[in-house]
């Protein structure tokens, strides 16, 4: 395209497309109308003018004649009746020559000629024949007859020669119409034809300024999106198009940026990515250590220090029986420590298979390992038809084996009453875990679930304070997630809550309880 073409708007090019056909049109258009008009005046010139100046012309004619028949007729038979057709015919003339005087036949035109000669010619023959008519004159001589004869025959051409006047002057007007008609159709068929052509130069010039610039973006744009993003786009054409293509080149430029800060976020990602599975390779090592490492001193500290206490029990003071017993305490506590600290960190490092189990299955064997905390605490556990779940047991019990066991250990002055539930939410299973306990305040919601944070001293309560961590990790491991339900009144209990995915996948049986 030429700079004009690129510069224009599409406007302005539609602009001038409408205006090139509007002219088009009308000249169209004006000229067909003019055709219609010369069509409209030949017709009524042919049927109004001509044809009704030969009906006049007839009708002089045959009044003429049937002037002529009544005087032959009344001087044969010299019967009054018989001048009936002359008298007649002398009214019709008279009428014939008003209709014509009226329709042009005026003198100096060939038509008032015509029919001044064919009224002198009438004259004449009436002024001949007016005496042998009038009443009681004598019968007609023959040289009145000749000549009667020979003055008629005068108007006798004198009608032939006004009848191939209007006859030539009819074939012209025929003539004239048809020529009206043919240029009436010619027009029409100019008219069918500049529309097509009309059509087609829109079409041509729409695909030329229009359609070709867009799809050459287009394909630009789809081999950017396809192939190399690298590569420029540059619209031509109208100057929209050339801004809807500056628009696509700053977008272009943009995702580049983005797509070089993505792969540098990406890079920086790996590198942690890499980080983070060394450390956790090194966690690993440590966790390994602490198993092994670390235990066995341990046990020998412990073991050492029982057999302090048993060997010199009553042999030392007070204060030295109390110092042995606070060291077998402290390897004690050390080891549940470690082994607590092993079980959070093995959470979902070894996954096991995950399959199919019905959740009261999984409390009822959480209350077995519960069994002596129950019986003297004198607690009671009840739970609902609860419903099958995809889970690793053995995490999933320990999350019902915590939760039910803060539950006894945090006891009011009743025995502990434990209730585990659950309910369809959506597409997760909320199980709840209610008690009648000592209750939690609401500001220590979400503490309660960091590691090592406990609520009260060692000694009123004992523990690690690593258990709702654990099933935290745990819960969060099986896709879901645990709180402390706030809302309820945290001096008649405490209500936890956790949620599963409901969908299990196919092939699984839904719903149910144990």
């Amino acid at each position: 395209m030429t700079g004009t073409e690129r510069g224009w708007p599409i406007r302005r090019w539609l602009t001038l497309l409408a205006l090139v056909e509007a002219v088009l049109l009308l000249a169209a258009l004006a000229g067909g109308a003019i055709a219609l008009s010369n069509l409209t005046d030949a017709r009524n010139r042919l049927l109004d003018v001509i044809g009704a100046q030969r009906l006049a012309a007839i009708q002089l004619s045959t009044a003429l004649l049937n002037q002529e028949t009544g005087v032959r007729g009344y001087q044969l038979g010299r019967q009054p009746d018989f001048l009936v057709p002359y008298n007649d015919g002398v009214r019709s003339q008279a009428d014939a020559v008003t209709q014509l005087r009226k329709l042009g036949a005026t003198p100096g035109t060939q038509i008032g000629d015509d029919l001044g000669r064919v009224l002198a010619a009438a004259s004449a023959w009436q002024t001949t024949v007016a005496p042998t008519i009038t009443p009681g004159a004598p019968p007609v001589t023959p040289a009145q007859a000749d000549r009667s004869r020979t003055q008629f025959d005068a108007v006798r051409r004198a009608l032939d020669a006004q009848a191939a006047h209007l006859t030539t002057l009819r074939d012209e007007g025929r003539a004239e119409l048809d020529g009206a008609a043919n240029f009436l159709t010619a027009m029409l068929v100019a008219v069918a034809v500049l529309i097509v052509l009309l059509f087609v130069l829109l079409f041509l010039g729409l695909r030329r300024v229009i359609t070709r610039p867009i799809l050459r973006l287009a394909d630009e744009v789809r081999q950017v999106a396809d192939q190399d993003i690298h590569r420029p786009v540059r619209g031509d054409g109208p100057s929209e198009l050339v801004q809807l293509g500056s628009d696509v080149e700053a977008m272009r430029q943009r995702i580049l940026d983005e797509v070089a800060e993505l792969e540098r976020a990406h890079a920086l990602l790996d590198r942690r990515t890499h980080e983070l599975e060394r450390s956790n390779a090194d966690l690993e090592q440590f966790a390994y250590v602490a198993s092994h490492d670390l235990q066995e001193p341990l046990r020998k500290v412990a073991s050492f220090c029982q057999l302090l206490q048993k060997r010199y029990q009553g042999l030392l003071d007070e204060r030295g029986e109390q110092y042995i017993e606070f060291a077998v305490d402290g390897a004690k506590r050390m080891q549940v420590l470690i082994n607590d600290l092993l079980a959070f960190s093995r959470v979902g490092r070894n996954p096991g298979e995950h399959v199919v189990v019905p959740a009261g299955e999984l409390v009822d064997g959480a209350l077995a390992n519960l069994e002596v905390a129950l019986s003297l605490s004198g607690g009671r556990v009840v739970h609902d038809d609860l419903p099958k779940v995809r889970a690793e047991p053995a995490l999933l019990t320990a999350v019902f084996q915590n939760l039910v066991g803060n539950a006894l250990k945090f006891h009011g002055e009743a025995p502990a009453e434990v209730w585990v539930t659950a309910e369809r939410d959506g597409d997760d299973w909320v199980f709840s875990v209610r008690d009648n306990g000592i209750g939690i305040e609401a500001e220590y919601a979400e503490r309660i679930f960091t590691l090592f944070q406990r609520l009260h001293t060692r000694s009123a309560y004992p523990g690690t304070g690593i258990g709702l961590a654990m099933c935290r990790r745990i819960v969060e491991y099986h896709g879901g997630r645990i709180w402390l339900d706030t809302e309820s009144d945290s001096k008649t209990g405490a209500t936890f809550r956790f949620t599963l995915p409901a969908r299990l996948e196919r092939g699984d049986e839904e719903g149910g309880g144990a």
